[in-house]
C-alpha cells in the first residue's frame, strides 16, 4: 500500500478516531418505544464503535470527542475506558447548554422493522473548536478514521473534520474514511460535494454499492466502480464494500469485497449465512474495525476481509452498540468459518 511505512512505524497509537459519542436508550427486546416504561442505556457512536473494535483485537486506539461534564458524560467516558480505548482526547463541555446526543432504538420482529428516533441536535460535539484539540496529536498515530456521520453533524464538525484529515495526512498518518451516508442528517448533494473534497486525502475507503451508484453516479459492476474510484482519486489504495442480505430482522447473511489497488486484486470469501441477529446496531462499524485491524496488524487485504466479515457477523449476535469480542474469539470464528469438516461441540 502507499505510504507503507505508516503501517510499520511505531507510534503511540495505531488508530485515532473522531466523532460523536452518544447515549442509546432501548426498550426491552421486542417491546415498542411508545409502549415501554423502561429503557436500557448504552454508549455508542460510529467512531467509538470502530475504536473499540480495533482495540479489542489488539491495537492501541483513542477517540477525539466532546462530552457534557455531567453524569451522562461520565457514563460514556467510563464505557470508553472499559473498552480499552484511550480517553486522553475527550473534551468536556461545562457550559449550561452542554448535552449528549441521544437516540432510541427499537428492535424489529418480522414483518415489523426496527425503529430509530434521534434526539441529537445541538449536542456538545457540534460546538467543538479546533483549539481544544492538542496540536501534537497529529504525529501520534499511524492511522486516523472518521465517517460521513461526523461530517453531517454540523458545519462546524464538518470543517474541523476536514482540517484534521489534512493535518493527520500531512503528518504521515494513513486516512480511513467511511461514507456512511445518513439521509436524515444531510442531503445527498451536500454529502457528495463534501466527500469529494476529502477523497484526495483518503487511503482506505469504506463505501456501499448503493452509495457508489446513487451518490456518486458510478455504473457497471462493483469491481468497475472500485477501479474507477481509484483512478479518479489516486491516493485511495484500498476500498471495502460490505454486502448484507436481510432475510428478516432476526436473520441476516453477510459478506464483503475488498479491492487492493497495488495488485489490482479483489478479495472476498463465502458469506456468513443465517446470522442469528440479536442487535444489528454497530455491526457495520465492527466490519470497519476488523478491516482496519487486518491492515494495521498484518498489512494484508485478505486478512482484512476475514477479520472484517467475522467481527461484523459476531457483533450482530451481541446486544448494544459496542463490540465485545477479542482477538482469540474472532480468530476462532474465522477458523470455524473456513473449516470444511465437522465442528466439535467439545470446543467450548
Amino acid at each position: 500500500m502507499a505510504n507503507k511505512d505508516a503501517f510499520y512505524e511505531q507510534k503511540e497509537f495505531d488508530l485515532i478516531t473522531f466523532g460523536e459519542t452518544m447515549l442509546r436508550l432501548s426498550p426491552p427486546v421486542n417491546e415498542l418505544i411508545s409502549k415501554s416504561d423502561s429503557f436500557k442505556k448504552h454508549a455508542g457512536g460510529a467512531e467509538l464503535n470502530v475504536a473499540c473494535g480495533v482495540s479489542l483485537l489488539g491495537c492501541r486506539t483513542g477517540i477525539i470527542t466532546r462530552l457534557p461534564k455531567n453524569q451522562l458524560g461520565t457514563f460514556i467516558k467510563n464505557r470508553i475506558r472499559s473498552s480499552s480505548v484511550s480517553d486522553d482526547f475527550i473534551i468536556f463541555d461545562d457550559t449550561p447548554e452542554a448535552r449528549v446526543g441521544i437516540y432510541y432504538y427499537e428492535n424489529g420482529a418480522y414483518p415489523r422493522k426496527p425503529t430509530v428516533v434521534y434526539d441529537r441536535k445541538h449536542s456538545s460535539i457540534t460546538k467543538i473548536q479546533e483549539n481544544e484539540i492538542p496540536e501534537d496529536i497529529y504525529t501520534k498515530t499511524r492511522m486516523f478514521y472518521t465517517s460521513g456521520i461526523t461530517l453531517a453533524l454540523s458545519e462546524n464538525t464538518r470543517k474541523l473534520a476536514i482540517s484534521m484529515i489534512k493535518k493527520f495526512k500531512a503528518a504521515g498518518s494513513q486516512i480511513a474514511f467511511d461514507v456512511n451516508y445518513r439521509a436524515n442528517l444531510w442531503d445527498e448533494e451536500t454529502a457528495r460535494n463534501t466527500i469529494k473534497e476529502i477523497l484526495p486525502f483518503v487511503d482506505v475507503l469504506f463505501i456501499s454499492e448503493e452509495s457508489c451508484r446513487r451518490m456518486f453516479q458510478k455504473t457497471g459492476t462493483l469491481e468497475d466502480m472500485h477501479r474507477e474510484f481509484c483512478k479518479d482519486y489516486p491516493n485511495i489504495q484500498l476500498i471495502a464494500t460490505s454486502q448484507r442480505e436481510v432475510i428478516s430482522p432476526k436473520v441476516h447473511s453477510f459478506g464483503s469485497t475488498v479491492y487492493l489497488k497495488r495488485l489490482d486484486k479483489f478479495y472476498t470469501e463465502s458469506p456468513y449465512k443465517d446470522i442469528d441477529v440479536v442487535d444489528r446496531i454497530g455491526s457495520g462499524d465492527a466490519y470497519c474495525a476488523g478491516v482496519l485491524f487486518g491492515l494495521l496488524k498484518y498489512d494484508n487485504a485478505e486478512k482484512a476481509v476475514h477479520f472484517g466479515n467475522a467481527t461484523c457477523a459476531t457483533k450482530n449476535t451481541i446486544f448494544g452498540d459496542l463490540p465485545v469480542s477479542d482477538f482469540n474469539e474472532i480468530e476462532a470464528i474465522i477458523e470455524a468459518h473456513h473449516s470444511t469438516g465437522k465442528q466439535s461441540e467439545m470446543n467450548r
